[in-house]
């Protein structure tokens, strides 16, 4: 059984920045594709970035192009999410996810992922 946990959330000022991370157990993360989503109070879990088999493989929403970074350990089997430039509406719990198996895919749909960690919560308020 797959299991996620995510880390580093937390309240930052608009401007700064958070790094989060997300470790998982179980198998299959070296063949996974990892995301991350968030969900702002009242609306839905949106995505936000994803990394495929390569570093290099990456895609973003375009609400943090430029300013999010995603990457991953394998190592570690864990997946970051640098994110600078932190505004306001970049509020929201962020949960990561594990595509068991789909290898060469980078899916923005949420309904594609089949773990999904709990979240944590990242606040951006002066």
């Amino acid at each position: 059984q797959v299991q996620l946990v995510e880390s580093g959330g937390g309240l930052v000022q608009p401007g700064g920045s958070l790094k989060l991370s997300c470790t998982a157990s179980g198998h299959a993360f070296t063949t996974s594709p990892m995301g991350w989503f968030r969900q702002a109070p009242g609306k839905e879990r949106v995505f936000v970035a994803v990394v495929g088999l390569s570093p290099d493989s990456t895609y973003y929403a375009s609400s943090v192009r430029e300013r999010f970074t995603i990457s991953r350990d394998n190592a570690k089997n864990t997946v970051y999410l640098q994110m600078n430039s932190l505004k306001p509406e970049d509020t929201a719990i962020y949960y990561c996810a594990q595509d068991e198996g789909a290898r060469f895919t980078l899916s923005t749909l949420a309904g594609d992922y089949d773990y999904w960690g709990k979240g944590t919560q990242v606040t951006v308020s002066s």
